[in-house]
C-alpha cells in the first residue's frame, strides 16, 4: 500500500531558456488522492394537490410514483488509505442507498456509509481498496487571506478537475449554509461537482473540503466555500468513532463584542462574546458565569465571536469539561464547564386544552428555529384517532399563532389558549406551506 508523502510546488525544468513555474510537479503526487462519487438513491415525492385522484383525474394527469430516483454527483478526499477512509460532504451522500467511488486510476468501489453530520456537512465513507494514496493533512488554523489554493473536485461529472486562486477571506459564517459555519472563502473556481472535493495549499496539504458556491443559478462567479480541514477532521473523528456527533449544551445565548459595547463595559479587548443570557439549572449557571462575562478564551483557543465560540462547542462531545476565561467588570476569572445532554421539554395536549388531546407539543428545537427563522410551538406527535387529529393537526406541523397573536414559545402559547378556551384559530406552518386551522367553537 502506498502511502502519499508532503509534496511541494517546485520549479520545472528550464523551457525554452526560461524556468516556467508550475502546480504539476506537486499535483502529480496527491491526485490519486481525490476521488468522484456518485450517490444513488430515492426520495419521497409528496404534492398534496397530486396525492388528490379526484384533482389527477380533473386534470388529466397520470398516476405519480411516491419515490423518485435521484443521482448526485461529488468528491471526496481519500483521508486514510490504510482504512480506506473518504471523507466527502453530507449532502453529496444524503440521500443514496448505493454510493460509488470511482479513484483517478479507473477503479471503482461500492462505499460503506460510516457516519454523516447534517449541521457541519461531513461524511465519512469507507472502500474497500488496497493501494491509495492519502492526501496528507494541512493546518487551516495557518491560512492567510491572500494565500494560493488549489481546487480539485469532479464539476459537472466532467471528471477530475483542478482550478487554483487565493483565500479570499477566513471565518466566514452567518450565511445560514450549514448549522455550524467557519468557512474559507476562495475565488479558485468550484462548480457543482466539487463538493467533497479537496482544497490544498501550494505543499499540496489539505486545507478544506470544498462545499458551497455563492452566485446565480449555481454558476460559479468566484466566491466558493470550504470547510476547514481542522473542523472537519474533528467530526470525522466522531463520525469513525461514534457513528454520529452527539451534541450538547452548556445553556447560554451570547452575541459578539463591538467596539460599542467594549466601550460600555470600558474593557480594552477588542474580540470575544458576551454572554448575554445564562439559562436556570443549566452547566453555565453551576459554573458561576453571568450575564455580562466577555468570552475570550475557550479550552486555550481565543474566541473571536460569538459564532466561533458556537463552533467550539458544536464540536465537543457531551460529558467534556471545558475551560472558559472571561473578562467580568475587565478582571479575567476562569470557569469549567460540563457540556450537558440538550433538554427537550414536550407537553400532552390534553394538559392545555381537551381540543388539543392525543398532540404532543413542544418548542422548536433551537438548531432549527435559527436556521429555518421559525419559531412557535411544534406539534411533535399526534395519536390516530384524537380530537388533535380530527381537528386537523399533524405530526410536524409548527403553531405560530393563536388567535391571530404570534406565539414564540410554550409559555405565550399557553396564555393564548387559556384567553379563549373553547375556540382556537391556529396559524400553521406546515412544510414550506401555512394554513390556518379551527377548533372547538
Amino acid at each position: 500500500m502506498s502511502l502519499s508523502l508532503p509534496a511541494f510546488a517546485e520549479l520545472p525544468p528550464v523551457v525554452d531558456g526560461h524556468q516556467v513555474p508550475s502546480l504539476a510537479p506537486m499535483l502529480s503526487k496527491i491526485l490519486p488522492a481525490v476521488v468522484n462519487i456518485s450517490a444513488r438513491g430515492e426520495v419521497k415525492v409528496h404534492n398534496p394537490l397530486l396525492d388528490n385522484p379526484q384533482f389527477r383525474r380533473y386534470f388529466g394527469l397520470p398516476d405519480v410514483p411516491e419515490e423518485q430516483r435521484v443521482e448526485e454527483l461529488g468528491s471526496g478526499v481519500i483521508i486514510n488509505a490504510a482504512k480506506g477512509y473518504v471523507l466527502t460532504n453530507n449532502h453529496v451522500v444524503k440521500d443514496a442507498q448505493k454510493i460509488t467511488v470511482t479513484l483517478r486510476d479507473g477503479r471503482q468501489f461500492d462505499a460503506r456509509l460510516i457516519g454523516r453530520d447534517k449541521a457541519t456537512d461531513i461524511a465519512i465513507l469507507q472502500i474497500p481498496a488496497g493501494h491509495l494514496t492519502q492526501l496528507p493533512l494541512g493546518d487551516s488554523t495557518r491560512l492567510r487571506v491572500g494565500d494560493y489554493v488549489v481546487a480539485i473536485g469532479n464539476p459537472f461529472g466532467l471528471g477530475q478537475t483542478v482550478t487554483s486562486g487565493i483565500v479570499s477571506a477566513l471565518g466566514r459564517s452567518g450565511l445560514g449554509i450549514e448549522s455550524y459555519e467557519d468557512f474559507i472563502q476562495t475565488d479558485a473556481p468550484i462548480n457543482p461537482g466539487n463538493s467533497g472535493g479537496a482544497l490544498v495549499d501550494l505543499h499540496g496539504h489539505l486545507v478544506g473540503i470544498n462545499t458551497a458556491i455563492l452566485g446565480p443559478d449555481g454558476a460559479n462567479i468566484g466566491i466558493g466555500f470550504a470547510i476547514p480541514v481542522n473542523m472537519a477532521i474533528d467530526v470525522m473523528d466522531q463520525l469513525v468513532k461514534y457513528g454520529r456527533v452527539e451534541r450538547g449544551r452548556i445553556g447560554i445565548a451570547a452575541q459578539n463584542l463591538t467596539p460599542a459595547l467594549a466601550k460600555a463595559f470600558g474593557v480594552k479587548q477588542t474580540q470575544g462574546a458576551i454572554i448575554a443570557q445564562v439559562q436556570p439549572d443549566s452547566p453555565a449557571t453551576k459554573a458561576g458565569l453571568k450575564a455580562g462575562d466577555i468570552v475570550i478564551e475557550v479550552n486555550g483557543r481565543k474566541v473571536h465571536d460569538a459564532a466561533q465560540m458556537r463552533n467550539i462547542f458544536g464540536l465537543l462531545r457531551i460529558g467534556t469539561e471545558v475551560k472558559m476565561q472571561v473578562l467580568r467588570h475587565d478582571r479575567p476569572m476562569t470557569f469549567s464547564v460540563v457540556i450537558a445532554k440538550p433538554t427537550q421539554t414536550t407537553v400532552a395536549g390534553a394538559r392545555i386544552n381537551p381540543l388539543l388531546a392525543g398532540a404532543t407539543l413542544g418548542e422548536v428545537p433551537a438548531e432549527l428555529a435559527r436556521q429555518a427563522k421559525l419559531h412557535g410551538v411544534a406539534v411533535m406527535a399526534v395519536q390516530a384517532g384524537s380530537p388533535a387529529e380530527h381537528g386537523g393537526l399533524l405530526k410536524g406541523d409548527v403553531i405560530q399563532s393563536v388567535n391571530q397573536v404570534p406565539v414564540g414559545d410554550m409559555s405565550t402559547f399557553v396564555r393564548e389558549i387559556k384567553r379563549h378556551p373553547k375556540s382556537l384559530l391556529f396559524n400553521v406552518r406546515r412544510g414550506n406551506g401555512a394554513l390556518f386551522i379551527s377548533l372547538g367553537g
